[in-house]
């Protein structure tokens, strides 16, 4: 069974750049598709990014694109979202999570999550 550790977030200014990381425990964590969700107050979770258990395929959301950037490392366990340009709308609880498919971008695939991670970003 994997278990994930959410670390990295923080209150930062509209333009800046975070990196938030997930340090996974468990042997079978390189045959997981990894992702990272979201939730802002009053709003569902969402998808941003998905990486394959290879790392070779990835996912992005539309609001998100061209800023994000996700990448794992099997050897160390860790998956990690880089943030650039962040937005105020970028405000809300970073969850990472793991889907015992190989990839696959439906939140209910994804059975094993973290606590999350506050991202605060001011205007």
């Amino acid at each position: 069974q994997v278990q994930l550790i959410e670390s990295g977030g923080g209150l930062v200014q509209a333009g800046d750049s975070l990196r938030l990381s997930c340090a996974a425990s468990g042997r079978t964590f390189s045959s997981y598709a990894m992702g990272w969700f979201r939730q802002a107050p009053g709003k569902e979770r969402e998808s941003v990014a998905v990486i394959s258990w290879s790392g070779g395929v990835t996912y992005y959301a539309d609001s998100v694109k061209g800023r994000f950037r996700i990448f794992r490392d099997n050897s160390e366990n860790t998956v990690n979202l880089q943030m650039n340009s962040l937005k105020p709308e970028d405000t809300a609880v970073y969850y990472c999570a793991a889907s015992p498919k190989g990839f696959t971008t439906t939140l209910r695939d994804y059975k094993v999550w973290g606590p999350g991670t506050q991202v605060t970003v001011s205007s």
